[in-house]
């Protein structure tokens, strides 16, 4: 890890080519907490691809608009949510419409963190 964030609705870990945000429990994920996943890609993936991955471990809504907005993140080549819970399965199917890149759910950061290998050095080739 890099580094990480503590904010009031998530805690977020930079990797070398992936964010991974653990939202807080009862948040609801609207369109203005892009505004600091910009700032975060801004600082530390200027011009390289990266994927973001969704540890959902705490029960919390999802705006799926949100992600009209993320899409547009030229760089960001991938997103991910890790989740075993039936209810996030479901909600990630929604959410996976409103997306206009790659978008998968594992059970495991194992089976995510492999993904997000293979489709980075899709983008890289």
């Amino acid at each position: 890890m890099i580094t990480s964030y503590d904010f009031y609705f998530c805690h977020i870990e930079i990797y070398e080519d992936y964010v991974k945000a653990k939202m807080k429990e009862g948040v609801t994920v609207s369109p203005d907490h892009n505004n600091v996943l910009l700032q975060i890609v801004e600082k530390h993936f200027k011009n390289k691809a990266f994927v973001y991955i969704s540890h959902r471990i705490n029960s919390y809504a999802v705006n799926p608009t949100v992600y009209l907005d993320t899409s547009k993140i030229k760089n960001l080549v991938g997103f991910i949510v890790v989740s075993k819970d039936p209810k996030q399965k479901m909600q990630t199917r929604v959410e996976k419409i409103f997306f206009e890149k790659e978008f998968e759910q594992f059970d495991t950061m194992k089976e995510a963190l492999a993904w997000k290998d293979m489709i980075l050095k899709k983008y890289k080739d």
